[in-house]
């Protein structure tokens, strides 16, 4: 057991050019090519990370510029929030900034929609 842990300790502490060295050693005098699987497991969590980003479902709604009505902005932005007077207006102030986050992208679209007739400019992420 004890040989098997120096042994997994010396994989874990290799070299790039170590590792490129064991493939080379695997392919030519085994007949592994651990760098085709390397490849695959690669690519299979490069499509899983794509798959996610398409299937995005929490959105956040940032407040890039009030816009020339700034006040209908700072009112719309207490009604979507629920915040005080106050608040709102300092989140409008420090545009750009979060008016909700982790939304979902029908709520998303209609707070921009709601915020872009108020005379706001809208970014969603």
């Amino acid at each position: 057991m004890a040989d098997l842990k120096d042994f997994a300790e010396q994989l874990v502490n290799l070299t790039v050019k170590e590792v490129n060295e064991l493939a080379d050693i695997l392919k030519d005098e085994y007949g592994i090519e651990p760098a085709a699987a390397a490849v695959a497991v690669a690519a299979g969590g490069g499509g899983e990370a794509g798959e996610a980003a398409d299937e995005k479902t929490e959105f956040d709604v940032i407040l890039k510029a009030a816009g020339a009505s700034k006040l209908a902005v700072v009112k719309l932005v207490k009604e979507l929030t629920g915040l005080g007077l106050k608040d709102a207006k300092d989140i409008v102030d420090s545009a750009p900034k979060a008016v909700k986050e982790a939304v979902s992208k029908d709520e998303a679209e209609g707070i921009k929609k709601s915020l872009e007739e108020a005379g706001a400019e809208v970014e969603l992420k």
